[in-house]
């Protein structure tokens, strides 16, 4: 495909601009960034529907409810008191008031330029300007204090839909096509990299036309690279790739699985992040390795599961797993065994329908509503003693076979591991067969498989089409198939590495164009309307 069109980036018309509300992660880190991070964010957020394997997608269609419109404000207003408090006004207020027991505009005005220009990811226009140091001015004079008016206007902004929204804004370039302004382009940019808001030199690049050339958005690019952020950033896609959310209510049978504790299930989550940022950004492995990379991070949590030797165990140490080991690949990890599994045992199953959907992005059909799991839950079958045989059972029934066989292959293989994660070699007194294929390539157990992953082409195309998906916050439409394929294979050219992969995205064209936002009312725009319907 790419030597059909040269090296040229092909020609896309984009989509729709998005709205996509914040992340309780990117809400944090933004609370976090603008304030420091002594400011408690203490709130519930409402979840997020995963849409084509990712949140952030999800993001894209949120609405907010009138019960969270609530906790949002009970949250702006705690956030306000904290960052007005006598202990921090000194650092993170721009000036003094003549006096604290009324208004003064002119500081309240000083306050509300500053933080609202992160807050709404923009200059904040005349009239914005105007209605927050108003709403300052007047909170001080209801309560005699300029600080709790100063909260009140802080509130109002953090309440807003123009913070709770990323709205991205659409231009026409020199090429008669459209394509975000400067601050959604800023936007798109710090979600991407930082997942958190754009700090003062992307604003600062953004105001200056920088982000509207290539040398601008290079210049961009390579900076935050550098940065520690891009390290939460990138984990942050991952986090959302793996489906890791599901950590906040995993649950073990504390009976069957005594030495899965909190302790574990946090740094488990932790130990994979970790690993993947650790290959893929600071060796810049290709991203196939994350498939066989013995390489990972230690805790003191976490070494009596993987039975090896901490020395700190209150830390986190680099490790390298031995060969002939069962450990090698993420998806022999702690996180991703006990995460696809049940509560009491493992899941084949599960296991298999993850490495499908999530590492391959291939869907597996829903099950059928009356199916009968009960040969497979019989743990006690004198007859069918493993999860093998069980499945095995199962699947005479034609209803259940033509998806097992997509996925039981491959859990089958990582059957070694309990339901907690933990290395077993038997199951009631059986020994455990880990043998399978994959696409054609056959395993005898969960290294192997990793290595069938390594091979398998759909893998690098599903880090491609999620990592741009994640980074517009849609799914590519029909129309961007051709930049899709030309994504992928700048991906292969360059070793599968993700920096070049992010580097390829963030300075195309195709990253930022957008499809004429006058052709009817957009998605966008209705979620707006229905937004400041409800006072948001």
């Amino acid at each position: 495909m790419l030597s059909a069109c040269g090296e040229s980036e092909p020609l896309t018309e984009g989509s729709e601009p998005q709205l996509r509300r914040l992340t309780e992660q990117q809400y944090r880190n933004t609370i976090r960034d603008i304030f420091g991070g002594n400011i408690i964010v203490a709130g519930r957020f409402d979840p997020l529907e995963r849409i084509d394997g990712l949140l952030a997608l999800g993001a894209s269609s949120a609405t907010v409810t009138p019960a969270a419109l609530e906790r949002y404000e009970a949250l702006a207003r705690s956030i306000s008191l904290q960052v007005v408090d006598e202990k921090n006004r000194a650092v993170l207020l721009p000036c003094a008031p003549v006096s604290k027991n009324t208004r003064d505009d002119a500081c309240a005005e000083k306050f509300v330029s500053s933080v609202g220009r992160f807050l709404f990811r923009r200059p904040l226009s005349d009239t914005e300007q105007s209605l927050y140091t108003s709403l300052s001015g007047s909170g001080a004079e209801a309560l005699g204090d300029f600080y709790q008016g100063l909260a009140y206007g802080l509130s109002g902004m953090m309440v807003s839909p123009k913070f709770l929204y990323v709205n991205e804004i659409a231009e026409p370039d020199q090429d008669g096509l459209y394509q975000l302004d400067a601050y959604s382009k800023a936007s798109r940019l710090s979600f991407l990299l930082w997942n958190t808001t754009p700090d003062v030199a992307l604003l600062d690049a953004a105001a200056a036309g920088d982000l509207d050339t290539k040398d601008g958005l290079e210049k961009q690019f390579n900076r935050m690279m550098a940065s520690p952020r891009v390290e939460q950033g990138v984990a942050a896609f991952f986090e959302d790739m793996l489906e890791f959310e599901r950590f906040d209510i995993l649950e073990k049978d504390p009976i069957i699985y005594s030495a899965f504790i909190l302790d574990v299930a946090e740094d488990a989550k932790e130990q994979t992040l970790r690993t993947l940022t650790h290959l893929l950004l600071e060796e810049e492995t290709d991203y196939r390795d994350i498939f066989t990379s013995r390489k990972t991070f230690i805790s003191g949590a976490l070494g009596p599961i993987y039975r090896v030797p901490v020395d700190n165990p209150d830390g986190w140490l680099p490790y390298e797993f031995p060969e002939g080991s069962a450990w090698a690949g993420i998806h022999t990890h702690l996180s991703f065994q006990a995460l696809f599994s049940h509560p009491g045992k493992s899941s084949p199953t599960l296991r298999g329908q993850a490495v499908r959907e999530h590492l391959l992005c291939q869907k597996i059909p829903e099950p059928p509503g009356d199916v009968d799991f009960s040969d497979f839950n019989d743990d006690a079958n004198a007859v069918n003693r493993t999860a093998r045989q069980r499945l095995s059972a199962h699947n005479e029934e034609a209803s259940c076979a033509g998806c097992h066989k997509l996925m039981d292959p491959i859990g089958l293989a990582m059957e070694t591991f309990d339901g907690a994660g933990q290395l077993r070699t038997m199951e009631n007194g059986v020994v455990i067969d880990t043998t399978g294929e994959l696409d054609g390539i056959s395993y005898t157990d969960a290294v192997g498989l990793g290595e069938a992953l390594r091979q398998n082409p759909s893998a690098p195309a599903c880090v491609t089409n999620r990592l741009y998906a994640y980074g517009t916050g849609r799914s590519p439409v029909p129309a961007e198939r051709q930049w899709m394929a030309y994504l992928e294979e700048k991906f292969a050219q360059t070793g599968y590495k993700i920096p070049d992969l992010l580097q390829e995205m963030v300075l195309s064209d195709a990253f930022y164009r957008v499809a004429p936002p006058f052709l009817g009312t957009t998605t966008a725009d209705a979620r707006a309307a229905s937004a400041k319907e409800t006072n948001l």
